[in-house]
């Protein structure tokens, strides 16, 4: 068990952090800032390209900086320890996992891969297990419900991952690590324009020999002592041609192939379990697009981008099962400038799912038809923000969703936000058609949400406060009815339903300093979601998250520290313990271009639990090598 001053040190760090940083802030009455004439921008927030300091929605942004000096152990990691995500993984890295945003369920996220949806329409998620960090350029995560831009599932928010992009001169980039646990990973990256074209391509390898994912004396008795290990190559592309200013035509491509191994049972005629066979994923992801982006007139911008994602698994032991989702997306959006500060955005998009499988013979075919307006305007210290769209899918019918939003700038550093929106969750095929289980009448969830939330910015500080409340009925659950008053006749094991309501409260704070060398960040998350039937908590979400980060770079040298908190949390009958999480990162800039890096992760070997019965990595320690042709 972690020591209780461990578990208590990132919540009053953090706390540390904001109270000095929003203090003075309130007191501020118009005075002016020395803000950076560069400022970050996000697309997520409005589907279009605006300042991060503008937006009104609660959008979190990763940079390339971050992620690549973060010492993240994943995808997952990174989205934990910055956007303030629950994660939930069946072992350690390499295995299934999944997210809570804003505690929501994992299927109440849209997760997008440079514009295209991604994920499995069976199980209705992403697979960042199946994903690396080399290749990706940036993360913009919106916390808060966005289905009257982006449709179905962003009852939590939305995930947007943009992979590397061609900029200026050749660039070389290069990765090697080695690590415990028979873990290594590699990757090497080219990047550049040139006559109107630019170009990227990146390629990684990792595996590692992990632990068994399973603990001994399991609920389901699954466990094999054996290790489950993984292996995991991603390649990923894009290319690009201007053939004038404002018009660029481009294409992009990435593959990632998984093979995870996992502990499970096989059963005889008498149900007699086998533990004994070597289960595996094996997971084969692809996104494929072609885009189009011309500036029309001074008014009026165009995109066009027709994309296909496939999401292949063969998962088992001695038998394998087949699983695979192929999902065409269609999308036209255009932006439209009325005026200097207001922005009109008109889009369609049409998305077109199959699945296909073993036990998924006579599954349909689902369509979906979206139309959506946003808009943007700017009144002097205030903004807005308005969002309208409407499905139309082949499945479950039509609805309407939207939200309104509105921002003060209370003096030249300090805003105070609020926002009210609509969303729904659309049923998984798994849902509708899942043979034994799923009911085609099934009606999807659907929620309201309000929030406030007060950001502060300067020049080396920042901290923001969102109050949060989202209402949400219809949640799709397991019924265990038998009778045929919930679930169809001839459903023996149950089925599932629309079983409940859930109230989703909650408070995110984020602070960030620097002085001088020393860079501090901090995440603090409180959760409070409930069955609003029944008053228990729902499962697998933490009371409260914490996480803060302390890096200290002086010239060629560099070292930083996370201590991240996970709250106590129910899982199923019982209730799994807080835990903290010490990593410790240092580096050294040996030559311009080359820097030496080294990582402790779980320093104080923390066993940790991360879903019932399951187990994560304990201390793991890695050296690297990094290589930047244009220097660090």
């Amino acid at each position: 068990m972690t020591h209780p001053t461990l578990r208590a040190l990132p919540r009053a760090l953090a706390l540390s952090l904001l109270v000095p940083a929003v203090v003075p802030a309130l007191a501020q009455t118009g005075r002016t800032t020395d803000a950076d004439a560069l400022q970050p921008v996000v697309v997520v927030g409005t589907r279009e390209i605006q300042p991060l300091k503008d937006s009104v929605a609660d959008v979190v942004l990763i940079d390339a900086q971050t992620l690549r000096n973060g010492g993240f152990e994943s995808v997952e990691d990174a989205l934990r320890r910055q956007a303030g995500l629950q994660i939930t993984r069946t072992g350690g890295p390499g295995q299934s996992s999944g997210y809570l945003l804003r505690g929501t369920t994992t299927s109440s996220t849209v997760v997008m891969i440079d514009g295209v949806r991604v994920g499995s329409a069976t199980l209705g998620q992403a697979a960042f297990e199946s994903m690396s960090l080399s290749d990706i350029d940036h993360i913009e995560v919106l916390r808060g419900p966005a289905s009257g831009l982006y449709g179905a599932d962003a009852v939590g928010g939305v995930i947007q991952i943009f992979t590397r992009k061609g900029r200026g001169p050749l660039n070389v980039t290069a990765h090697a690590a080695v690590g415990d646990y028979r873990s290594s990973e590699s990757d090497i990256a080219i990047t550049g324009a040139q006559a109107g074209f630019d170009y990227a391509a990146s390629l990684s390898h990792d595996r590692s020999r992990g632990v068994s994912a399973v603990r001994p004396n399991d609920a389901f008795g699954n466990y094999n002592p054996d290790d489950d290990g993984f292996r995991r190559t991603v390649a990923s592309a894009r290319l690009g041609f201007t053939p004038v200013d404002g018009h660029r035509i481009g294409v992009s491509a990435t593959q990632s192939r998984l093979n995870s191994q996992y502990d499970g049972a096989e059963y005889d005629a008498d149900f007699n379990p086998d533990t004994t066979p070597d289960f595996r994923n094996h997971l084969v992801t692809r996104q494929v697009a072609a885009d189009y982006r011309g500036v029309l007139n001074p008014i009026w911008t165009t995109s066009l981008q027709l994309a296909r994602n496939t999401d292949e698994l063969r998962s088992g032991g001695t038998t394998l099962s087949r699983y695979e989702t192929d999902r065409n997306q269609f999308t036209w959006q255009n932006a439209l400038r009325l005026s200097e500060g207001q922005q009109v955005v008109l889009g369609v998009e049409r998305i077109a799912e199959t699945v296909e499988g073993e036990v998924f013979t006579d599954a349909p075919k689902r369509t979906n038809n979206g139309y959506f307006a946003g808009y943007t305007g700017g009144f002097g210290p205030a903004s807005l923000e308005a969002s309208l769209r409407s499905d139309h899918n082949s499945a479950y019918g039509t609805h309407t969703t939207g939200g309104l939003g509105g921002s003060y700038a209370l003096s030249s550093s300090l805003k105070l936000r609020a926002l009210a929106g609509t969303s729904f969750r659309a049923p998984t095929f798994n849902d509708l058609y899942y043979p034994g289980f799923g009911v085609a009448s099934i009606r999807p969830e659907q929620g309201r949400s309000v929030e406030l939330g007060l950001n502060w910015a300067s020049r080396d500080s920042s901290a923001s406060a969102t109050v949060y409340r989202n209402q949400v009925r219809n949640l799709i659950g397991y019924s265990l009815d038998t009778t045929g008053a919930i679930c169809p006749a001839g459903y023996d094991m149950g089925c599932t339903a629309n079983v409940s309501r859930a109230l989703i409260k909650g408070v995110s704070l984020l602070g960030a300093h620097r002085l001088g060398d020393l860079h501090l960040q901090a995440t603090v998350d409180f959760l409070d979601a409930r069955d609003r039937l029944t008053g228990d908590r729902l499962p697998r979400r933490a009371a409260h998250q914490e996480s803060v980060s302390l890096d200290y770079t002086p010239g060629v040298w560099s070292v930083g520290a996370t201590l991240t908190d996970i709250g106590g949390r129910p899982d199923t009958v019982q209730s799994l313990g807080a835990y903290a999480l010490l990593d410790l990162r240092a580096s050294w800039r040996f030559l311009p271009q080359w820097r030496l890096e080294t990582q402790l992760l779980n320093a104080t070997d923390r066993d940790v639990q991360p879903v019932r019965d399951y187990q994560g990595l304990g201390r793991q320690i890695w050296v690297g090598l990094r290589y930047d042709m244009k220097g660090f």
